[in-house]
């Protein structure tokens, strides 16, 4: 493998800021400094230069769903929105809730343009009755665990399960929705809904859930982690958990800080997702919760859906967007923060709650995997759904502008996106 030279950026990391080349050899940073050369050089002039971004939930489809996405392109989209390593989430068909599951998708995941990990399911099927083999998969170095898509009803048997994750040393990962109060809903249960005479899902279907599994991770001792959080109540919660010392992380998506239920007045189902858009008092709270270090990191949920399924009506379309290749450039265009805390949210903070923080996420220096990512954060650019990279169209951004784009990936130390363009 040749010497590569990412030229003339800025730095950023866990460890603060500067400007510095950054010199990889043999699939490491071999040195940080000025100055420095190499056969290959990658122009990185007026960007960013940073651990590779760490998606945390991810729906690649595969298998079962492969005409909404394999894991081939969805790897191909996290290289391209900047992401080194992602998480792929067990709703698929059938659930990851066994090892030979497990490493059917950790095979498909070799040779992807990003490193491919996997979650596996609490429950068998994904069913919420009986403890899935928790130990097989962990041996085979799944670290999170979720049902995602449904919360784990039945609280003995998620009481039962943090116990078992806590002696595993694994993490356990919520979807917040109390299925009896959400029953029957499409959208968010407030003023919209009811003006388009759509069933709604109200706030306090996600609040009571967390606030049971914050008690349930009082109780056991074991870490909580709860996805993709939607209400200023739901975020609150978590505030007051962390401030008393509970072991719980949270993550929000894009689409929660920067979109509402208002949207849905086009009865357009790419604006249907899981848990719902609110209104704009949550948005303010998730972006508030992102500030204040309440919510950790910013996940995608990434959920391609084939264009039939997401033109069926409003009430029988499946939820979920795309968000890999927006996430990154969402972050820095919707958050009023600084860019060293928007890389944190989507890097180092993820990773740890992974457990990839080994290889993916760590500062930038001597010795460290080259699993990096260089964006400008000044281009601006127009979401065009047909040059996405996934299977799918189904993003909510069509037309936006956004300010943020990525240049370069690289993996392990090998470019697997060059100027904006992929190279697998």
């Amino acid at each position: 493998m040749k010497e590569l030279v990412v030229k003339g950026g800025t730095v950023v990391d866990a460890t603060g800021s500067r400007r510095a080349d950054v010199l990889i050899r043999n699939g490491a940073v071999a040195g940080v400094g000025e100055g420095l050369d190499g056969e290959r050089v990658l122009d990185a002039s007026g960007c960013i230069v940073a651990p590779g971004l760490v998606d945390l939930h991810a729906h690649l489809r595969q298998p079962g769903r492969e005409e909404a996405e394999t894991v081939e392109t969805a790897a191909r989209a996290a290289a391209l929105g900047g992401y080194t390593a992602v998480v792929a989430m067990p709703n698929t068909d059938p659930p990851i809730d066994s090892a030979a599951v497990v490493r059917e998708v950790l095979d498909l995941g070799t040779g992807a343009a990003c490193d491919v990990r996997v979650a596996g399911a609490i429950t068998v099927g994904r069913r919420g009755d009986q403890l899935a083999p928790m130990a097989e998969m962990a041996a085979m170095g799944v670290r999170l665990f979720t049902d995602d898509g449904s919360g784990v009803q039945d609280a003995r048997l998620m009481r039962r399960a943090l116990e078992y994750a806590s002696a595993l040393g694994v993490t356990l990962a919520q979807h917040c929705e109390d299925e009896a109060l959400a029953a029957g809903g499409h959208m968010h249960e407030g003023e919209w809904s009811s003006r388009l005479g759509i069933p709604g899902i109200p706030a306090a279907a996600e609040e009571v859930m967390v606030a049971r599994d914050i008690a349930l991770a009082r109780l056991t001792g074991a870490p909580v982690h709860f996805l993709h959080l939607s209400t200023a109540g739901a975020v609150e919660l978590v505030r007051l958990a962390k401030a008393a010392g509970v072991p719980v992380t949270a993550e929000a998506a894009p689409h929660h800080f920067t979109l509402t239920h208002a949207e849905v007045a086009s009865y357009d189902p790419v604006f249907k997702v899981n848990p719902p858009l609110r209104t704009e008092a949550d948005v303010a709270a998730v972006k508030a919760g992102l500030a204040d270090g309440t919510l950790d990191a910013v996940a995608t949920d990434h959920a391609p859906h084939p264009q039939e399924d997401k033109e069926e009506p409003f009430d029988q379309a499946p939820p979920g967007m795309l968000g890999l290749e927006t996430a990154l450039p969402l972050a820095l265009t919707e958050l009023d923060l600084p860019v060293e805390r928007v890389v944190a949210l989507l890097s180092w903070q993820p990773a740890h709650i992974a457990a990839l923080d080994g290889e993916h996420g760590g500062p930038v220096v001597e010795g460290r995997p080259a699993n990096l990512c260089v964006f400008d954060p000044a281009e601006a650019w127009v979401v065009e759904p047909e040059r996405l990279a996934s299977r799918s169209r189904n993003t909510p951004y069509a037309g936006r502008k956004l300010t943020g784009r990525v240049r370069h990936t690289i993996l392990r130390g090998e470019p697997v996106v060059v100027d904006g363009e992929a190279q697998r």
